[in-house]
């Protein structure tokens, strides 16, 4: 198994291009289902993530090319509704083609999504929202089956904000017969990706951004040639990098308005940031100032960035406490920072961080995608060698991340194993 060696006490600078963004290109991938031809993809990152819907859209019968970072796949061939579990317990993304399959194939089998290391994710408001479209759902033998001779539109409340919900329930709409409402619906900028590639294939939608989101089914829609947006949360882990490490980091290819809420905070934590059209400056300050933090949906504060901005306040000098309030299993990385010398003391969704002189490397283990990004910037920081464990999490999520950091002055490499 591999491993990311890191040996701390390296200050980055230099510039770092930012990859395509796997949550926006997973949907938008999904979405090829809808169109009878060949759509072309630039701009998609070379992810394990990527690789698992693309054999999955392959085994529904769509033809694939791949050449990171240009992907085409031509969905004339559709012969399949059905989802197994083998290819979607890979990757929860995965429930994604539910509602396209059921748009395009008036029928859709889709293994359940298996369990999640930061908290539940259940699809139950996929369902219900479906169910309105005039579906008929079944759950049985750990798969979900839906079968709709025609959609068609409705008005469908979430009750809570679901990126994913959203996303699923408007390329479900987007073929329906009449118009539907999508209320409180996710406002991330990967869900107006989404709903922009679809206007480009022909949907009608408006309010995509909003709470409220309005699509017009339309009889068909066809092939289009699209570029993936750039990944904010890759980009916000290369910022908090420089203003952990006290750097001097360019961060090229990132979309400056997606990263508000990051960028405010750290300004209040002394880091010096210069905004320009598609790119920040980051120059991290001599003192880390400790601020209090809460994730929220957007354009709140990420939760995709609580682990990589804990660890700045790890170091920083007083102390913060940072809410938690999307996923109920999101501080499992606290462990693993401990084992480097933080002092975080966590009840329920709340950490109380006070920031220590410094931390020391040791041997860890990451538990999820954004916790492993946390441990390398642990890594970064520390006194001494950093060994990183089960990296295979980083791999469904960051593009060469050690590569980009070791062009930023990082000592760090990985083992394969």
């Amino acid at each position: 198994m591999d491993q990311i060696i890191v040996e701390g006490g390296k200050r980055l600078a230099g510039e770092v291009v930012i990859s395509g963004a796997k949550n926006a290109a997973l949907p938008i991938l999904a979405s090829s289902l809808l169109t009878d031809g060949q759509n072309t993809y630039s701009n998609v990152p070379a992810l394990k993530d990527i690789e698992s819907i693309l054999v999955l859209l392959s085994h529904l019968g769509s033809r694939i090319e791949s050449n990171y970072p240009f992907i085409r796949i031509d969905a004339a061939g559709l012969n399949n509704y059905d989802a197994p579990y083998d290819l979607v317990r890979k990757m929860r993304a995965s429930i994604l083609v539910l509602g396209p399959l059921l748009a395009r194939m008036k029928r859709a089998k889709v293994s359940l999504p298996g369990g999640c290391a930061i908290g539940a994710r259940p699809i139950n408001l996929h369902l219900k929202g479906l169910s309105l479209l005039g579906a008929e759902i079944e759950l049985q033998h750990g798969y979900v089956e839906a079968r709709a001779d025609r959609l068609r539109g409705n008005e469908i409340f979430f009750d809570v904000s679901t990126v994913t919900g959203t996303e699923n329930l408007m390329m479900a709409a987007v073929l329906a017969e009449g118009t539907t409402v999508l209320r409180n619906a996710a406002r991330e900028p990967e869900v107006v990706a989404l709903a922009e590639v679809l206007k480009k294939m022909g949907a009608k939608i408006s309010g995509d951004g909003t709470s409220v989101v309005t699509i017009e089914g339309v009889p068909s829609l066809s092939p289009v040639s699209v570029s993936i947006l750039p990944d904010r949360i890759e980009a916000g882990t290369f910022m908090i990098a420089s203003a952990l490490t006290g750097g001097n980091v360019v961060v090229k290819h990132c979309e400056p308005e997606h990263l508000g809420a990051l960028i405010h905070k750290l300004r209040q934590t002394g880091a010096e940031i210069e905004i320009g059209r598609d790119r920040l400056t980051v120059c991290g300050a001599d003192e880390i100032i400790s601020v209090d933090v809460k994730t929220l949906p957007y354009p709140g504060f990420a939760t995709d960035m609580q682990a990589q901005f804990m660890v700045l306040m790890c170091v920083a000098n007083g102390q913060s406490v940072i809410s938690e309030t999307i996923f109920e299993n999101r501080f499992i990385h606290v462990s693993e920072l401990r084992r480097m010398g933080a002092d975080i003391t966590v009840s329920g969704n709340t950490a109380m961080v006070r920031g220590v002189p410094h931390m020391s490397g040791a041997p860890v283990m990451a538990t999820d995608l954004r916790a492993s990004a946390s441990l390398i910037l642990a890594g970064l920081v520390a006194h001494g060698q950093t060994e990183i464990s089960r990296v295979y999490h980083l791999d469904r999520g960051y593009e060469s991340i050690e590569r980009k950091f070791a062009g930023l002055g990082a000592a760090i490499r990985r083992v394969r194993g």
